[in-house]
């Protein structure tokens, strides 16, 4: 019997529940979860799940909350699973679901913080598989800076089609491109969708949610393999298991994400997205963790880190192989002893050892799936950033798989003011060759959301326009875009955006429009005098919106500084 109500170290900060003459209905809810008083005495760890039966990426997450919970026992803490929202990006595409992807970045943050904060954990464990709700964690992480590990889901297994035995689903969005050309029937494409994507995971490519679960073991936040490991692995299950045991030991030596996410290792981040040609949505979520970590970066850290830092992997959408392919022969660590020269390597990682300390173990790997510095795939790095007229502020290109030839385009520009006004007039031929399609009012504010125009580059591309036609906007493009954005020209992230009068809002069809990757510019050829009348009569378009996208609306910053939503 505990006669003095003093359970634990009144240092930890779940003491505040269990320790106190004051604290007897506190411990009366603890004790009706299960827990006794030899629990009472350990650490509380919460173990955030987000898991969903409705997304591939996030339904093998609550086996691998039992491994973590495991090992949380095992170590001595007490696991308490709880969960958050979870939104799949590809269910979203091509209608308004899209809209909300990106503000259900920032509403796990503050969801995480709430239930934290709420329960005062001590630590916690933080499990996720996909494109926003691993950036939304990683914010969390910052913003609470207690002991924190994130286990990610993996990659799904590539399918088998037509032969293809590393088929991805980034090919699968051109073939309705395909039918509609007569170049495949209704019936083969159908065949597809069932054997695309074989197993739970995330999408088998470097989409956004294989870019963000790469960054996380990048930044030292996960576990080495971690960010490549196949979701349906054992090894996945004993990372799981290990990270558990290892968020225990973070607690003792108060090892908090803030020591370990510093600026120094968000800059290794850029450097390892830019040599595996990752998602441009990289650029928003690096931007948005960063400011919950109190960094400061700006897209010009981006731009000068991909002079710098080739592009080096073989992935697809903008290469030959899926991600289990990379992992086989190496995964992250050996992707970056590659690029290990322009990388800090002082930096804290959750291991307890330095990011140098990491790579002096790992052996260098040089095939036609990682390759060096010396022998790249390109020799910048995947993501270019422009400025110019028409972008003031900046616009991002994954320029991993633009063609050369593609470099410096110019042509006559044909504006919508919606991705689905876009796409009717890509599938009944009303783009002609030559145009630069703008498609405005989807950034962060105007969409709101920031839709991904994942449709449409995949239309253009099943049309087989990917060397005709380039494409601008204030909204984004998926990680698993392939043709337009890959093989072609397509920009995102426009800053300022229309909504917010940016340079954008007053363009015109016919109005000639530059873009020049090369040297890092993107111009409206349309006069001064001319642009100032414009704008005497801009009135925005403002879209019909429920009250959470009212809410992020209202509070949400532009592209160029990560789409963040500020409370002043």
């Amino acid at each position: 019997m505990n006669n003095n109500c003093e359970f634990k170290n009144p240092n930890l900060r779940s003491s505040e529940l269990t320790n106190g003459l004051l604290r007897c209905g506190q411990r009366a809810l603890l004790y009706a979860n299960g827990m006794d008083e030899e629990d009472m005495k350990k650490p509380f760890v919460a173990v955030i799940n987000s898991f969903s039966e409705m997304v591939p990426g996030h339904m093998h997450l609550r086996e691998l909350a039992e491994q973590v919970k495991n090992g949380i026992w095992e170590a001595g803490g007490v696991p308490r699973e709880t969960g958050t929202i979870c939104i799949c990006d590809g269910l979203c595409q091509g209608h308004n679901g899209m809209r909300y992807p990106l503000p259900s970045r920032d509403l796990i943050a503050d969801s995480i913080e709430m239930v934290v904060e709420a329960h005062h954990f001590d630590a916690m464990v933080l499990l996720a598989g996909c494109d926003k709700i691993i950036p939304g964690m990683l914010m969390a992480a910052a913003r609470l800076d207690i002991p924190a590990i994130i286990v990610t889901g993996g990659p799904m297994l590539p399918g088998n089609v037509n032969g293809n035995e590393l088929f991805c689903s980034s090919e699968l969005r051109e073939f309705p491109g395909r039918v509609e050309k007569g170049e495949m029937t209704l019936e083969e494409m159908l065949e597809a969708e069932k054997i695309t994507l074989p197993t739970v995971g995330s999408c088998a490519h470097l989409g956004t949610a294989n870019s963000m679960c790469m960054l996380t073991e990048v930044l030292g936040m996960s576990l080495p393999g971690c960010g490549t490991a196949p979701a349906v692995s054992n090894r996945r299950k004993r990372i799981a298991r290990a990270s558990g045991r290892r968020v225990m030991e973070l607690l003792k030596e108060n090892l908090t994400p803030r020591k370990i996410m510093t600026r120094d290792t968000f800059l290794n981040g850029i450097a390892g997205a830019m040599a595996t040609g990752s998602s441009t949505n990289l650029v928003l979520h690096l931007m948005a963790i960063a400011n919950e970590a109190g960094v400061h970066l700006t897209l010009d850290d981006f731009d000068e880190i991909s002079r710098k830092v080739p592009f080096i992997c073989n992935l697809q959408p903008s290469g030959k192989y899926p991600i289990v392919s990379m992992d086989a022969c190496g995964g992250i660590p050996a992707v970056l002893k590659n690029i290990e020269s322009q990388l800090h390597r002082d930096v804290m990682t959750c291991t307890g050892q330095t990011m140098g300390e990491r790579l002096d173990q790992t052996t260098p790997v040089e095939n036609d799936i990682i390759k060096t510095m010396e022998k790249p795939q390109k020799a910048e790095g995947g993501i270019a950033v422009l400025y110019g007229s028409l972008a003031p502020d900046g616009a991002v290109v994954k320029q991993s798989g633009v063609k050369p030839s593609m470099y410096h385009f110019k042509g006559k520009a044909r504006v919508f003011n919606s991705m689905e006004e876009t796409d009717e007039a890509v599938s009944q031929g009303l783009v002609a060759p030559g145009s630069v399609i703008v498609i405005r009012y989807e950034g962060p504010k105007g969409g709101p959301g920031m839709r991904e125009m994942l449709s449409t580059t995949s239309l253009i591309m099943g049309r087989g326009m990917d060397e005709e036609v380039a494409l601008v906007t204030d909204g984004r493009f998926s990680g698993a875009t392939h043709g337009p954005c890959i093989g072609h020209i397509s920009i995102g992230h426009v800053s300022p955006e229309a909504a917010s009068g940016g340079e954008i809002a007053v363009v015109r069809t016919g109005d000639e429009i530059e873009i020049d990757i090369e040297n890092r510019a993107l111009d409206l050829h349309v006069s001064e005098e001319e642009l100032t009348r414009r704008r005497e009569h801009f009135v925005p378009v403002v879209k019909p919106m429920g009250p959470a996208l009212k809410k992020y609306a209202a509070h949400v910053s532009s592209a160029d500084r990560g789409a963040i939503v500020e409370v002043k």
